[in-house]
């Protein structure tokens, strides 16, 4: 993902802009407007449906998600942990704002959370016999009765729920007991209370589980003593008593939903600075770092274990990225030997002492992120980086020869000096699938809007095809494209860094670009939505809530009931986006379409020699409104709906603003 919008902004608007205006429909499609101007009656157009010419088959792999350390992505949507700089990263007290406004005005933490309790220098950061990192919060208890502590405040608490957690503490003098507390009030009533009654000179880890007495948005976790001598706290952790393995409940149950096949981890820009080592061990000792291409910190709580293990959960394959930025090939390879090897090799050894003597088995690994940005964390010329990442895909092929890797390319503008060209002039022995990024701003025109996603699909498709036919290093060779990046990117930040909020017209863009996909299923192998959890996601998040935003309707409506052997389609209903496919065994045919725009469509479908064999199964995305949303914690305003049976032997009509799937049975 790119940081910055500069330049690259400007060069993707224009791509946006020149897709909206000459890619509006599928090729070799009119751009006929759809209604009679004389009588302001809906005309019906015609539908050509050649089941005769078929494409090959889509991957599945166009379905996939990605996610990044960035925002609250991971960390306040995915992982459960409630509490910001659990381990002590700043020091306490802040000593300046704790929270500062990005340019898009969301907020992200720059300095601690933690308050104090008690009168000034009662609390001190120490580094003699630190926890973790280079000092650890020690409170002096005066013995006088006063109770002093530490507090974070602006927790998330529904009435009734329990949640569990722990802190490591050590002292000096007798400062027992120490009081652990979660508050949702001002009153004493108004809160729950685990007392730890000793506390001896090494750290120990004391677990707690307390539960919240009515709903709150300000909770708050206190840790004080009235005792006399020294607390340290290590560090402290909360999440509610139903999270799975430290992930939060509710979103893990939407990823599963979702049903991607495939999950990109984890980056993005992050991965350039990302060390992976700092996510390896105890959770509670991995480093807290700044985070290196984002804002705010980086808690290292979920590594590689952790994204497989969600990867698990929702039964989906892991896809590693590498750092080809400030990383190494050596880093890169010692990765996948953790990751896959046996545990007769030395990272396999240290994988199986952190709990996991079975290799993870990770087949998807991409070399790098966006290197041809020069936002990129070790930017470097492409006549520099292609010997790089050949350096470093040849190191990791040697540990592992099954692995499949894809290259970081750009086709861009810029012809023949595009990076998608250099990379597979120099690299295409050492790549299996080659990485492209796009992102869309938004348009005020809805057919407009829409049409940005299927035509920036169209145009990388167009471009490698292009190539295929002039690189003799791609003779005998099919290297297909990876999308793994690609949605919209515009608006507020409602949710966090990068946490925009999308609408119905965003779904239906997302639903014509799958079916662009469809389109060019000989040469696109695998998408990559991005992001799937708040930062630029289809699933929103509260702190107590989550819930679908728009732009997952279609992504979870196509991989349920679209087929997957698409077949050809004409018509001359622009801007109206037609596809349609017969499922793997050929016993049902599939059809979508995608209307933009705010005028009820009327077609009539032409299946030639094919038989129907009774009415079709309907489902629909649709509203009055372009600009709904849905909101964690509301009910839905866009939502998939299943519309009864419909006769497609007629005309059919399809609904303003809407995206419209049948399925009916074949003979």
């Amino acid at each position: 993902m790119a940081r910055h919008l500069s330049w690259r902004s400007y060069l993707a608007a224009l791509a946006c802009l020149m897709a909206a205006s000459f890619v509006v429909c599928p090729p070799g499609h009119s751009k006929e407007t759809l209604g009679d101007a004389t009588t302001n009656k809906p005309a019906v157009a015609e539908v050509l449906i050649d089941t005769a010419k078929i494409r090959e088959p889509i991957s599945p792999y166009i379905y996939g998600q990605f996610i990044e350390h960035l925002g609250r992505c991971i960390y306040g949507g995915i992982w459960a942990e409630m509490l910001e700089d659990r381990k002590f990263y700043f020091p306490v007290p802040a000593d300046k704002d704790i929270w500062r406004l990005t340019r898009e005005q969301a907020r992200v933490l720059a300095a601690s959370p933690w308050k104090v309790i008690g009168p000034q220098g009662t609390v001190e950061m120490v580094r003699q016999n630190a926890f973790v990192g280079d000092h650890t919060p020690q409170i002096t208890a005066r013995g006088d009765g006063t109770a002093v502590g530490i507090y974070q405040e602006e927790l998330g608490l529904v009435k009734g729920r329990a949640y569990v957690g722990y802190l490591y503490v050590a002292a000096e003098g007798k400062v027992a007991p120490v009081t652990v507390s979660l508050s949702w009030g001002q009153d004493d009533v108004d809160r729950a209370v685990h007392t730890i009654k000793s506390v001896g000179a090494k750290y120990t880890k004391v677990a707690f589980k307390l539960t919240a007495g009515a709903d709150s948005g300000n909770g708050r976790l206190a840790i004080t003593t009235n005792g006399k001598g020294k607390l340290k706290i290590g560090c402290v952790s909360l999440m509610p008593a139903d999270n799975v393995d430290g992930f939060r409940k509710d979103t893990l149950e939407l990823l599963r939903q979702l049903n991607a096949p495939v999950y990109r981890w984890p980056g993005g820009n992050f991965v350039s600075g990302y060390d992976w080592r700092d996510g390896l061990g105890d959770r509670d000792r991995r480093p807290t770092r700044t985070n290196p291409a984002w804002t705010g910190i980086e808690t290292n709580d979920m590594g590689m274990h952790e994204f497989v293990r969600l990867c698990e959960l929702i039964k989906a394959e892991p896809m590693i990225a590498v750092n080809t930025g400030f990383g190494d090939a050596y880093s890169a390879a010692a990765e996948v030997e953790y990751a896959n090897g046996s545990t007769d090799t030395l990272m396999g050894k240290r994988r199986a002492r952190n709990g996991s003597p079975k290799p993870f088995g990770v087949k998807w690994w991409c070399v790098g992120n966006e290197m041809w940005g020069n936002w990129q964390l070790g930017y470097m010329q492409l006549r520099h980086y292609v010997l790089k990442h050949n350096w470093v895909e040849e190191k990791m092929r040697q540990v592992d020869p099954t692995i499949k890797t894809v290259g970081s390319g750009e086709v861009g503008n810029a012809g023949e000096r595009s990076w998608t060209r250099g990379m597979l002039i120099s690299c295409a022995d050492h790549m299996n699938l080659i990485s492209e990024h796009f992102y869309c701003q938004e348009r005020k025109d809805i057919p407009q809007h829409v049409a940005q996603i299927p035509g920036n699909v169209k145009r990388i498709a167009d471009a490698h095809r292009k190539l295929r036919g002039e690189l003799p290093s791609l003779k005998g060779k099919d290297i297909r494209i990876a999308l793994d990046e690609w949605n919209y990117w515009y608006g507020p930040h409602v949710f966090g860094e990068l946490g925009t909020r999308y609408f119905l017209k965003d779904a239906l863009g997302i639903a014509a670009g799958l079916h662009e996909y469809f389109r060019n299923s000989d040469i696109i192998f695998m998408a990559n939505y991005a992001q799937t959890v708040n930062v630029i996601g289809c699933i929103k998040t509260t702190k107590t809530a989550a819930e679908f935003d728009s732009t997952a309707m279609p992504l979870m409506l196509y991989r349920q009931h679209f087929g997957t052997i698409p077949v050809a389609v004409e018509h001359q209903a622009a801007p109206l986006d037609i596809s349609a496919a017969l499922t793997a065994d050929k016993k049902a045919l599939t059809l979508a379409v995608v209307n933009p725009t705010k005028d009820t469509a009327q077609l009539k479908l032409n299946l030639g020699s094919l038989k129907l064999a009774g009415q079709a199964q309907t489902w629909v995305i649709a509203g009055d409104d372009p600009m709904a949303y849905n909101q964690p914690g509301e009910p839905r305003k866009v939502d998939i709906r299943e519309a009864g049976a419909t006769d497609l032997g007629g005309v059919v009509s399809v609904k303003p603003l809407s995206i419209t799937l049948w399925k009916v049975a074949v003979q």
